[in-house]
């Protein structure tokens, strides 16, 4: 399987790119993203690009892969619901579009987040946002697409976030956030688990296109 990353300097593409990489079935790795990631390996390539809303330039690159993993989003903390949008809708479906275009054979999965709003009509900006994202890339000629809704998510393996904030909240938090994962599971995943579940879910699909973290730690 050779796998299209977006996202993969963040907290989650991280995960999603460590089992990758260490997944035998996984032939090759494609990261796409502004700025370096500073790993090398056999298997990993990487393509920095400037304008996620027009991928033109690089087209040629990204035909031939069976599956992506869209793992880039933003905090909605402090945006207007137009520069949100646009952060999040407007880059994910210009990467999508390109995407179902070159490789109809693929299998597409976004990382949203547990509470999406797919009336797309909620009280939450954010969630709204994400619904109507999720609804249009499940309109889209793919082989298959995936929403995966994960609620809390544990970093493992030394990944962190780039986000100092962010950051410092995961390093307060751990001890409570490993004791979530044993007793609250259905509200928690690990980096490890989301990542082992997309290949998973890319190689052998899922009885139904949305996932929350129930469905991600069985998989």
């Amino acid at each position: 399987m050779k796998v299209i990353l977006f996202g993969a300097t963040g907290m989650v593409g991280q995960g999603v790119l460590r089992e990758c990489l260490l997944d035998a079935g996984v032939e090759q790795v494609l990261a796409v993203g502004r700025s370096a990631g500073g790993q090398r390996h056999a298997k990993l390539r990487e393509i920095l690009h400037d304008d996620f809303l027009d991928f033109t330039g690089i087209e040629a690159q990204l035909a031939g892969y069976d599956a992506c993993f869209f793992c880039l989003g933003v905090s909605s903390l402090g945006m207007d619901e137009a520069r949100y949008r646009q952060l999040t809708y407007d880059i994910t479906l210009a990467a999508a579009r390109t995407l179902s275009r070159l490789n109809p054979d693929m299998v597409f999965i976004y990382v949203t987040g547990q509470g999406t709003d797919s009336t797309e009509r909620g009280r939450l900006m954010w969630a709204r946002v994400k619904g109507k994202t999720e609804n249009d890339l499940l309109k889209l000629p793919f082989k298959a697409a995936y929403m995966f809704r994960p609620a809390g998510i544990q970093p493992l393996h030394g990944i962190r976030s780039k986000t100092a904030w962010v950051q410092m909240i995961y390093v307060v938090a751990a001890p409570l956030l490993s004791l979530l994962k044993h007793v609250a599971p259905n509200y928690m995943t690990t980096t490890e688990q989301v990542g082992r579940a997309m290949i998973k879910v890319a190689r052998d699909g899922y009885p139904k296109p949305v996932l929350e973290s129930e469905d991600i730690n069985r998989l």
